[in-house]
């Protein structure tokens, strides 16, 4: 059972990560720019899905160099929770749902330096929300209080960083904090806590790499979301993978 798990769960990650270049191309534009239309070589972007869905010749030519590297990445992010997991918990179709745009959102800041508050505010309201749906079935191994306090500890303590210093953390990286906390909060406080610190030291070392290698100096900024995201998904594999239903 967990051996198909694992291979379903990558299946939907590289099926989800086949739409992730198309839309963090579109989504990757300064603040006050509209979505972008169009691709280098004129392809219309936009369409009767609002244009994260196309052709694969169109989406290709227009949005990456590797376009298949986003999927497999998508892939190994989801066949990673599901087998940290361990079984088919309700909680894991949460993770599988949130995987890939966890995954956009990374990719996007990468290339402009901004989360868009269409894919954090919606992820930190369907975060919560799908967790106390899986709290009401069977074989869950969390709880849906504690990812309630985690969205607001990892919230507020991101925007108390904001307040000390807007230049080093971006008010995108607070919104992003809500869903995280909401979901490393699941598993208690210790993942909580756990997931947040990776993240920093993952920012940390990227940033204190690049000043080595002469690439940056120290006050030069960095996506921070990517780094976010990666400690928030090794916490929660660590989670998933000692929590008890």
């Amino acid at each position: 059972m967990e051996a198909s798990l694992i291979v379903l769960a990558a299946l939907w990650g590289a099926a989800a990560g086949l739409l992730v270049p198309r839309a963090a191309y579109r989504l990757s534009v300064e603040p006050d720019e509209p979505w972008r239309a169009l691709c280098p070589a004129g392809h219309r972007l936009a369409g009767p899905a609002g244009g994260w869905l196309g052709g694969p010749g169109r989406a290709a030519c227009a949005t990456t160099p590797a376009p298949f590297a986003v999927p497999l990445l998508t892939a190994a992010v989801c066949a990673l929770l599901a087998a940290a997991t361990g079984g088919p918990r309700p909680e894991l179709a949460v993770w599988l749902l949130a995987a890939p745009f966890g995954v956009l959102l990374a990719c996007v800041d990468v290339r402009v330096h901004r989360l868009p508050d269409g894919l954090t505010l919606p992820l930190a309201l369907a975060v919560p929300l799908l967790l106390g749906a899986a709290e009401l079935l069977p074989y869950d191994a969390g709880s849906w209080t504690h990812a309630l306090l985690g969205t607001l500890v990892l919230g507020g303590g991101y925007l108390a960083l904001h307040l000390i210093s807007p230049q080093g953390l971006g008010f995108g990286d607070v919104k992003l904090a809500l869903p995280l906390g909401a979901a490393l909060g699941w598993y208690g406080w210790g993942v909580l806590f756990t997931g947040a610190f990776l993240g920093f030291l993952l920012g940390a070392g990227y940033g204190f790499g690049r000043v080595l290698l002469g690439r940056a100096g120290r006050s030069s900024a960095i996506p921070f979301g990517p780094f976010m995201l990666a400690g928030a998904l090794l916490g929660l594999a660590l989670g998933a993978f000692t929590a008890v239903p």
